[in-house]
């Protein structure tokens, strides 16, 4: 679902700091050789965890659906040399982009990947994350949340993509949509959950922002 008219979006980004050449070729690839490249981040997506990253001064971000390394490469290219980003990835097509990607990027000394189940390498990281990008499959957003706020220090922060699921989360979901169902039960937990502040932003598909009080 497109939120705001293409003229805007494009007026936006060509009032924001330009995408830098590294992932415009990512975007390019993922478009010829990915089924989905709509689950790139983009730019103005990118630039936004970024600013995020910084302003809140994290140090150790978990990224959970690493994907072709878009979003992980762009948080990078804006935050301090003593910020690390881990990506977690499942996926044995994704993980061969991600790989390459991240090589080529020149951020393979503080982008490590991760490989295999989230919620299996979750608990066995070592570190306690400052900032959680979650992308990863929909229908287990709620329990990866449960996962996550039981570990995250006070003031951690969890941005959650695709919450608004192209407008489906409005709509009574059909029996077998496994993913709208589990973006709304997560949605609805997070808006009751009085450990948080939350605030649902309508920057493409929708990102959660939550903090740990």
């Amino acid at each position: 679902m497109d939120f705001i008219p293409k003229e805007i979006e494009a007026y936006a980004l060509a009032h924001s700091d330009a995408e830098s050449k590294i992932l415009q070729e990512i975007e390019r690839e993922a478009h010829i050789k990915t089924l989905m490249p709509r689950m790139i981040s983009g730019n103005l997506q990118g630039k936004f965890l970024g600013f995020i990253a910084v302003i809140s001064g994290a140090k150790n971000i978990l990224e959970i659906g690493g994907f072709t390394g878009y979003s992980a490469i762009a948080v990078a290219e804006q935050t301090p040399e003593d910020c690390f980003i881990h990506t977690l990835e499942i996926n044995p097509e994704y993980l061969t982009h991600l790989r390459k990607n991240i090589e080529h990027s020149g951020f393979s000394h503080r982008i490590k990947i991760h490989e295999g189940d989230a919620l299996e390498i979750v608990p066995k990281l070592g570190f306690v994350p400052d900032l959680v990008f979650l992308d990863a499959d929909k229908e287990n957003y709620l329990t990866y949340y449960q996962q996550l706020i039981d570990i995250l220090h006070p003031g951690g922060l969890i941005i959650a993509d695709n919450v608004l699921w192209s407008g489906k989360v409005l709509s009574e979901p059909q029996n077998k949509d496994k993913e709208t169902k589990g973006l709304q039960a997560f949605n609805h937990f997070v808006q009751n959950d009085s450990r948080v502040t939350n605030v649902l932003v309508p920057i493409r598909d929708g990102l959660m922002m939550i903090r740990k009080k």
